[in-house]
């Protein structure tokens, strides 16, 4: 989620991708030294002040952002379901990250996997434990880091809700979500963020999130969409959107909130931040526009929900990159994003038959794997980028984003499908086909979103 910190000088990577990828190896570093070093670096306030606000902005995608925009494109009578799908998803797994989560992933173990059991139950973090920066001498409170992550472990398993919605059963989300930020979301997290992890040792580059945040809720939601099923009457009953407001809202709330996402992944308010931020501006602007052309040049019509789309592919695919490519490089791939999107949406999805209700995999997968690639082409200091590490190439880069990629899928996609199994023997992954009908608003809940 977080990278190196973006030097005046913008010339080169550094000599290890440790200087890339993540807090942690600062932090790591951190905890290894003297007590009395520590104890010297002080957080500045506008550093602590400016990631306080990103950590609300990123909550602000999940409440209300995301729950809006996945409401939006449902029926009316499965609203309901969705807001209180993504609301109590993101409730638990804040308290999964408090007790375990945020030990497994940023616990300070040597293992390339797990990060270890040392901060269970938020041990040892303290309004006076710091976490470093990408600048030496530079820390912030650890309470915020550690919140700062905690909002991004409650958003992840949130999007996957989008790929089933309208058939699965309420407890079945829930207890999916855990399951599998504990057993996908958190080692991948610590694989690709932490000091020790398997793909930051690669050199893998990810400023925040496109493999563990998109690839991985992308590729789960694919795989819950297949296993959980088709709703009844996919393909022959009319299953638009119930409304193109409450979507565009949703979607403009995720956008505000992306700058949150990605200049918090600084995690400094420095040029890095604010190079973060005009990426996340530029990219999505393109992906909108170049939606709608697609949409203009395939339909005739270029639609609401198509710019919508762009929007979250766009944001999907400068995650990685934000701050590592130049401005025009955010353009290029956010030009590029929506038609790959809009071809998986349009044409792939409809060829296999999955029904990936709000399009995760087509929106959050693609443009997560397309993002994590383009991110090893655009850092180059030919295209705009910030450069490369001493030693490594435009080709060694792509292949290590591939690499990376990979294994980030097929982490995620196997495990995924033994958990979805494991919660149908448990609790049952598909409700009955008469409340399917009724509408999980009132046969799940006993409410309605919306009143005669």
């Amino acid at each position: 989620m977080q990278f190196s910190k973006i030097s005046t000088s913008l010339g080169r990577l550094g000599a290890a991708s440790a200087a890339f990828l993540a807090p942690v190896a600062a932090f790591a570093q951190e905890a290894a030294a003297p007590a009395a070093e520590a104890a010297a670096a002080v957080p500045e306030k506008g550093d602590t002040a400016f990631m306080f606000i990103c950590t609300l902005l990123v909550f602000f995608m999940l409440m209300p952002g995301l729950a809006l925009f996945y409401g939006g494109l449902v029926r009316a009578k499965n609203m309901l379901s969705v807001l209180m799908q993504c609301t109590v998803v993101g409730a638990a797994m804040m308290l999964v990250w408090v007790i375990y989560g945020y030990s497994f992933a940023f616990g300070g173990s040597t293992s390339a996997y797990f990060g270890g059991t040392a901060k269970m139950f938020l041990s040892g973090v303290t309004m006076d434990s710091t976490a470093a920066t990408f600048s030496d001498g530079v820390v912030i409170p650890e309470f915020i880091f550690m919140l700062f992550q905690m909002t991004f472990a409650a958003l992840t398993p949130s999007l996957i809700v989008g790929a089933f919605a309208e058939r699965i059963k309420f407890s079945a989300v829930v207890l999916f979500c855990i399951l599998w930020a504990t057993f996908v979301y958190f080692p991948i997290a610590h694989m690709v963020w932490d000091a020790n992890g398997l793909l930051f040792g690669m050199g893998a580059l990810d400023f925040a999130g496109g493999t563990v945040v998109h690839i991985n809720a992308g590729v789960a939601g694919l795989v819950g969409a297949i296993m959980v099923g088709k709703r009844v009457g996919y393909g022959k009953d009319m299953m638009a959107p119930h409304s193109m407001t409450l979507t565009l809202v949703g979607a403009a709330m995720l956008w505000v909130g992306w700058f949150g996402f990605n200049a918090g992944s600084n995690l400094e308010a420095s040029g890095g931040a604010m190079l973060a931020t005009v990426n996340t501006f530029l990219a999505t602007a393109a992906a909108i526009v170049s939606w709608s052309i697609v949409e203009t040049f395939a339909r005739g019509k270029a639609s609401m929900l198509g710019a919508a789309s762009g929007m979250i592919a766009g944001l999907v695919a400068i995650t990685p990159a934000a701050g590592i490519v130049g401005p025009m490089g955010a353009i290029v791939m956010g030009l590029i994003v929506s038609p790959i999107c809009y071809f998986f949406i349009a044409v792939v999805k409809n060829k296999f038959g999955y029904d990936d209700t709000a399009d995760v995999f087509g929106v959050h997968g693609v443009g997560g794997l397309f993002g994590a690639l383009a991110t090893g082409i655009f850092a180059s200091s030919s295209l705009g980028g910030i450069g490369y590490a001493e030693g490594v190439t435009m080709g060694s880069q792509f292949m290590t984003q591939l690499t990376a990629v990979v294994i980030t899928i097929v982490w995620c996609g196997v495990v995924s499908a033994i958990l979805y199994k494991i919660v149908d023997v448990i609790v049952g992954l598909r409700v009955t086909v008469e409340a399917e009908r009724e509408g999980l608003d009132l046969a799940s809940h006993g409410e309605a979103a919306y009143h005669q």
